[in-house]
């Protein structure tokens, strides 16, 4: 299971997942210079999010023995991902002038992109077999 690049990139995206429940969205300054800091599991769309990613990369990452669905899921995660970041954007862009946003606010993009790695590792994994496959079945009919 390890072994696969594929494996690899969802550990690391998983990871990230798991350290956006822990991790502070944004630092919002108040009138008497004492700031608040919000972390992602106290919004419920950011949790939901949170939630739905950290799902589907587990389900990606138990089904190591269907490449097909791996690649699948994986692709789904990403996109997934991606709309966080959207949402994270227009948060950003919206609240910009009082809340100072910190560095896990990119982990989404970052894990958007090792699973777009891993469903082409998936991908290029299911292309080997079907390929030696194949060999296989033309050295049988030689014979």
């Amino acid at each position: 299971m390890w072994q696969r690049i594929q494996t690899l990139y969802l550990g690391i995206s998983l990871g990230l997942v798991i350290s956006l429940f822990f991790s502070v969205v944004a630092t919002v300054s108040g009138e008497g210079g004492e700031s608040v800091d919000i972390y992602f599991h106290e919004r419920a769309s950011y949790l939901i999010f949170c939630g739905m990613l950290l799902t589907g990369t587990v389900g990606a990452l138990a089904s190591f023995k269907v490449r097909l669905l791996q690649m699948r899921v994986a692709v789904i995660v990403a996109l997934i991902a991606v709309g966080f970041q959207v949402w994270l954007g227009v948060d950003f862009f919206m609240h910009h002038d009082e809340m100072m946003f910190r560095v896990p606010v990119v982990f989404p993009t970052v894990c958007a992109i090792l699973d777009f790695l891993a469903a082409r590792g998936a991908m290029l994994d299911e292309a080997m077999v079907q390929s030696s496959s194949r060999i296989r079945n033309a050295r049988k009919k030689k014979r």
